[in-house]
């Protein structure tokens, strides 16, 4: 017996709509809303420039409507659940990839550390006016040499007398040129507790953050160099809730758990623009959605984003609930962001030619997701942390 499909949504076939609650809901509309109104129109033109121009006036936009840390309590942040969080990114992403690495450095790196490891006078001092946009933090964690190994990192902190002398230099920072304030992670030997972080000023004396050009990705966000000569910090810079590589693999955690979502908010935009123009493209007098070749492309489509973004939101619900171990956060990482990227590619074909256009976003979401697939943990380094929690054995060295 047919049953009536008049009714479908091609975005939401399954209706995962249906069991969000109306205040998640509320958050992923209003998101959205955002988005449309401050960041849609701008950011092909933001992506062919290689610029983000209105960085902070944006990152103010969004913390006026709170997405700025909006997952933790406290100090100005919203305190809204994981799956609004994850919402949020997703609708932040169907945008632009860039776009979400800004919030997510903001809120679940560098706010995520003062607000986890830092001190009473640390958070006060820092973690309102983050949320609320006036102040931009950046994560300084890679190094030129060492991305998956942070452990080898060459960052040092030696004590001088009541203060930290920093010195080295990260890599690929997010944010770094229009930073306030850096999150460093840094050796300090033995005696220091070994790496540690610190919360250092910007303004310091010996930092600098040139920006890092020539990018073919994540055009649409600042990326820098963080170069740090002799920066002396007070005692109080350090964090002191943590010490070593607990840290720093916390709050990748956190923005890796986003990163679940928002890659669905990629695909989301690639698979609508695929079936849209299918619709409108006139190829031997039809519409090329009326060809089987390309519904299967379409229906695989669906069916990859429909199962990623089921998976992110059980994830949320699970974060909610009883929290996340690391390997469930990279089983997520590694089919989402593996599968947006497989998504991306098949919209461009059903785009053909003028799916290389930034005319149309999925080129755009295609190589943005490039680097997504490799930052916060490459695709060997969480295939390695699923195969170790499947068998119990450690495959990195």
């Amino acid at each position: 017996m047919l049953t009536n499909t008049s009714w479908a949504n091609p975005l939401d076939l399954v209706d995962i709509t249906s069991v969000l609650t109306p205040e998640e809901r509320q958050v992923r509309d209003s998101v959205r809303a955002v988005c449309a109104k401050s960041i849609d129109p701008y950011v092909a033109g933001w992506f062919e420039s290689g610029e983000l121009p209105v960085a902070r006036e944006l990152t103010r936009e969004l913390g006026a409507v709170g997405l700025l840390g909006m997952h933790l309590e406290g100090y100005g942040c919203a305190g809204m659940s994981a799956v609004d969080y994850g919402l949020a990114c997703l609708e932040l992403e169907a945008s632009d990839s860039g776009i979400r690495s800004l919030v997510s450095v903001q809120g679940s790196l560098a706010m995520f550390a003062i607000w986890a490891y830092g001190s009473e006078e640390q958070k006060q001092e820092w973690l309102p006016r983050m949320a609320a946009g006036e102040a931009i933090g950046c994560f300084g964690l890679t190094e030129p040499d060492f991305g998956s190994d942070p452990g080898g990192m060459r960052t040092t902190a030696r004590r001088d007398g009541d203060d930290w002398v920093l010195n080295g230099t990260k890599m690929w920072i997010t944010n770094g040129s229009i930073a306030d304030v850096a999150v460093v992670w840094a050796q300090t030997g033995e005696a220091g507790g070994g790496i540690r972080g610190f919360v250092v000023p910007t303004d310091s004396h010996g930092f600098s953050a040139p920006l890092i050009h020539h990018k073919l990705s994540l055009r649409a966000s600042i990326t820098s160099e963080l170069v740090l000569e002799e920066v002396r910090l007070p005692g109080s810079a350090i964090l002191p809730g943590v010490r070593g590589l607990k840290g720093p693999l916390g709050c990748l955690s956190e923005a890796r758990y986003g990163i679940v979502w928002g890659a669905m908010g990629a695909a989301r935009s690639a698979f609508q623009t695929a079936l849209e123009y299918a619709g409108q493209r006139i190829q031997f007098d039809r519409p090329i959605s009326g060809f089987q070749l390309t519904q299967q492309k379409l229906a695989w489509m669906n069916q990859e984003l429909t199962n990623g973004t089921l998976l992110a939101l059980h994830l949320g619900r699970l974060k909610d609930t009883k929290g996340l171990r690391p390997d469930q956060v990279s089983v997520g990482k590694l089919n989402n962001v593996s599968k947006a990227i497989e998504i991306c590619r098949v919209a461009r074909t059903v785009l053909g030619a003028n799916g290389i256009s930034l005319e149309f976003p999925v080129i755009r979401h295609a190589n943005n997701l490039e680097s997504v697939l490799t930052y916060e943990g490459t695709v060997e380094m969480h295939t390695l942390i699923v195969g170790q929690a499947l068998t119990g054995q450690a495959a990195f060295r």
